[in-house]
């Protein structure tokens, strides 16, 4: 995905079954974060940042959704467990990780597999790609993102 690119289309359901598009964030900059699973360290560190930090994100025109692979039901107690103020889309066929080549093959520990990458997206408000993190800083992904607006 290009920076300039027009963002695919979302289009999936969040934990509670609502549909997002881009248009519902027409006026606004999207943080879009790709995450491996629900609940491990990696992706409980980049989702508690996100929250620790959505205040400041809002007041400064951003939303953030996060998108996995996993079922809604997963994402309702990952929310619970960790308060977390913002959707998280259950992309369980893959679609949209695709769309935004989130996907491909990985190596953990010598291994091989298929699996989403942990990518984040900007995305301006006519639905353009902005800013495109592929080593995104687990910790503190908000002061990454912000630190290329200042």
């Amino acid at each position: 995905m290009q920076i300039g690119a027009q963002a695919p289309e979302l289009g999936i359901e969040d934990q509670n079954g609502k549909v997002h598009h881009l248009a519902d964030y027409t006026g606004k900059k999207v943080v879009l974060y790709f995450y491996p699973k629900d609940d491990t360290p990696g992706c409980t560190k980049e989702a508690c940042d996100f929250r620790d930090h959505h205040t400041e994100l809002v007041e400064r025109g951003f939303a953030v959704i996060g998108v996995s692979a996993d079922t809604a039901a997963k994402h309702v107690k990952f929310i619970g467990k960790y308060d977390l103020p913002f959707p998280l889309l259950a992309d369980t066929e893959k679609k949209v990780i695709q769309a935004y080549g989130a996907w491909g093959r990985k190596k953990f520990m010598g291994r091989e597999y298929d699996g989403i990458f942990r990518v984040t997206y900007v995305i301006d408000e006519q639905g353009l790609v902005e800013r495109v993190f592929d080593k995104v800083q687990t910790a503190t992904p908000t002061a990454q993102i912000l630190a290329t607006y200042e």
